[in-house]
């Protein structure tokens, strides 16, 4: 049992380890333009939060054995971390630079909330505590870019009705238009009186 939870641990990591470096074209865009363009931080920031958690989780206080959860998403934690600060340093807006550092405060305090409330609340479940709001900040990291999406999804949407609105009017609205006509036409020779010349 121990030799295969190893080997399934250690293609984990591998596999982490390749979904922490996907950012990388990104961000030599990012140094090569001197600029962060229209890049957003949040997926970062957001496995920055994961990472610390997951982190938490493989301490041994928390749950013993768990030496690659807590190595993987060290070096996550630092990779994550060097991408921040590529964004900061290369971010123009200085309303970019204190919305990471509000952010990250923010993260911080919740680090050390949760580490609070699961040292002195959890005894026996600890690590289920802790590897449930682990799993979540997983799923919100994972959810992070579908903001990008939201608002792709609903222009998509849109021009979707609006291509069926352009159909209908072009296939239909002319037979409409040209009955709504007539119909016009023969009430307006209807309300001229007959006989009065």
């Amino acid at each position: 049992m121990g030799l295969a939870r190893n080997v399934v641990g250690i293609i984990g990591n591998v596999i982490s380890f390749g979904l922490f470096l996907s950012p990388v074209p990104t961000f030599f865009r990012i140094y090569k333009n001197k600029a962060v363009e229209e890049f957003q931080p949040y997926p970062y920031l957001c496995t920055v939060l994961n990472c610390i958690f997951w982190m938490f989780y493989g301490l041994p206080i928390v749950k013993k054995d768990n030496i690659l959860v807590l190595t993987i998403n060290s070096v996550g934690l630092v990779i994550e971390l060097l991408y921040l600060t590529v964004y900061v340093v290369y971010a123009n807006d200085r309303k970019k630079r204190l919305r990471v550092a509000h952010i990250l405060l923010a993260e911080a305090a919740l680090t050390v909330a949760v580490v609070l409330i699961a040292m002195l609340c959890f005894d026996k479940h600890r690590s289920l505590f802790v590897g449930i709001i682990a799993d979540v900040f997983n799923i919100i990291m994972y959810a992070a870019p579908l903001g990008i999406w939201v608002s792709n999804g609903l222009g998509a949407i849109f021009g979707v009705i609006q291509l069926g609105l352009y159909c209908y009017f072009y296939f239909y609205g002319e037979k409409n238009s040209k009955e709504g006509a007539k119909k016009q036409s023969e009430v307006q020779l209807s309300n001229h009186p007959t006989g009065a010349a």
